[in-house]
């Protein structure tokens, strides 16, 4: 088996068009502030000073992110997880490096930024951001480095939206099943309803 090297790469693939490489922004111009505004998703990546990496999903009302008026900074609520804060001590511990993909439900385009995120606990702007009945721990705050809507390839392969696409839930177990079995702890001593009822008291 040959491992490529960097190199390699070049005669892989075509040179990227002069479009896909001047479609990079700076900034969220007025088409990036509009999609984020119905995203109801997305997903942000991170790296630690370690080099371990992560990446987590988000989600809240359409608009659950805000832009600035400039377009330079995004704002992200961070909302109650599991606690394990992976993505929020790669960033104070590293370079604060992030990556986001928004998605909008139906639609096949992404939206991609990436940036240099720090994080505040500042009570004006926390209280921006009460979302189903609580406020946020803290919000992030994303300087704007490169911005850009991403094909729709991968979503048309993968058929996100596509009605016909979607499985029956039964054909895996649910995730509390999952992770009991492989901890080996036994039969869960709640059922499944009412994990996900908890979750939605804990949203």
């Amino acid at each position: 088996m040959r491992l490529l090297a960097l190199a390699d790469l070049d005669e892989l693939y075509r040179a990227p068009g002069k479009v896909v490489l001047d479609k990079v922004l700076d900034h969220v111009e007025r088409h990036g502030r509009a999609f984020i505004a119905h995203a109801p998703f997305c997903v942000i990546s991170s790296a630690g000073p370690d080099g371990a990496v992560d990446v987590s999903p988000r989600g809240g009302e359409p608009g659950f992110v805000h832009v600035s008026e400039d377009g330079k900074t995004l704002f992200l609520p961070d909302r109650p997880g599991n606690n394990r804060l992976d993505i929020l001590r790669n960033l104070l511990a590293g370079t604060g490096k992030v990556g986001l993909m928004f998605m909008i439900p139906g639609f096949d385009d992404v939206f991609r930024i990436n940036g240099t995120a720090t994080a505040t606990d500042d009570a004006a702007l926390l209280a921006q951001f009460e979302e189903f009945g609580r406020l946020p721990r803290l919000v992030l705050m994303i300087r704007v480095e490169e911005a850009f809507l991403h094909c729709p390839k991968a979503i048309m392969r993968g058929r996100l939206w596509d009605p016909d696409a979607r499985l029956d839930r039964s054909v895996l177990p649910s995730g509390a099943e999952m992770v009991s079995d492989q901890l080996n702890l036994g039969k869960l001593p709640v059922t499944n309803a009412q994990i996900i009822d908890n979750y939605r008291q804990q949203l």
